[in-house]
């Protein structure tokens, strides 16, 4: 009977262990992710390239628009290649962050919406029933 309970408490003490060191290293892996991807945006900053769009054609194959000094270039990437299609003007450039997408929909708001759709369609069903009888 001791045997029993001394080797629960041991598995606990080993769950809860185990548990602590998973959470260690979540967090370290969470905190270097941040620091990493800080420092590369520090990196990126200020320099004279930048990448404005991509648009993916084949699984290897893309066009992309990106600017070089005061320079912006349509150009293809390829699994071996890069290719230079076109030079572009700054007025015929077009960034994402300028389209109105609009706002993003909460998950409160699509999950009211799909309620009241819901709600609709059991009124259409109930008025079609009282219309049968």
């Amino acid at each position: 009977m001791v045997f029993t309970v001394v080797s629960k408490i041991d598995s606990v003490v080993q769950f809860l262990t185990v548990l602590v060191i998973f959470v260690f290293v979540l967090g370290a892996t969470w905190f270097t992710t941040r620091y990493i991807a800080g420092f590369q945006k520090g990196k990126m900053r200020g320099n004279n390239f930048e990448s404005i769009d991509s648009f993916r054609i084949s699984q290897n194959k893309y066009i992309q628009i990106i600017r070089i000094g005061e320079r912006y270039l349509a150009i293809a990437v390829c699994k071996d290649t890069v290719t230079v299609l076109a030079e572009l003007q700054k007025d015929e450039i077009i960034y994402p962050e300028d389209l109105n997408m609009g706002t993003p929909i909460q998950f409160e708001e699509f999950l009211n919406r799909a309620k009241g759709l819901i709600h609709k369609a059991d009124m259409k069903a109930a008025d079609k029933h009282e219309e049968d009888n």
